[in-house]
């Protein structure tokens, strides 16, 4: 099981959140991160992608949050607000409609103060997740799975 730092685990974290996937060698524990969905062609990663390529069975890719845990962060910040805070129910009323990632964060990048707050606590959050995850051996999805 790997055990990374609290500074290794953020810069995963902002790695995967940016789009890339990130590996993990299952002896040696050396990371390779490779462009993901969408940043497909960009250069400089073909050494990367060629030991992936080549050592693919001594690789296992460190998943990513699925779209229920990231509406999950979005709803407990909304959560831990006043409820006298007016972005509470704007919120809330974002994470309703269709489209609640893009209200979500359309309501969060105009609300001044709290839009640091939110990135704040949703590090905080995916840090915690994450070592849950590890915890259990299951970030690497069912098969890692005790």
């Amino acid at each position: 099981m790997p055990d990374f730092t609290k500074e290794q685990l953020n810069d995963i974290i902002q790695e995967i959140e940016m789009g890339f996937r990130v590996f993990y060698h299952k002896e040696s524990g050396e990371l390779l991160q490779i462009p993901g969905e969408g940043l497909e062609g960009m250069e400089g990663f073909e050494e990367e992608e060629e030991k992936l390529e080549e050592n693919f069975t001594d690789y296992k890719e460190l998943r990513k949050m699925d779209s229920r845990e990231s509406f999950q962060i979005m709803e407990s910040f909304a959560e831990q607000l006043s409820d006298r805070n007016p972005l509470k129910h704007r919120l809330f009323s974002a994470l309703s409609q269709n489209r609640p990632f893009a209200r979500f964060k359309q309501e969060i990048d105009h609300a001044g103060i709290f839009r640091d707050q939110w990135f704040d606590f949703k590090m905080e959050y995916q840090l915690e997740w994450y070592s849950k995850l590890i915890e259990r051996n299951n970030w690497f999805g069912t098969d890692e799975e005790e």
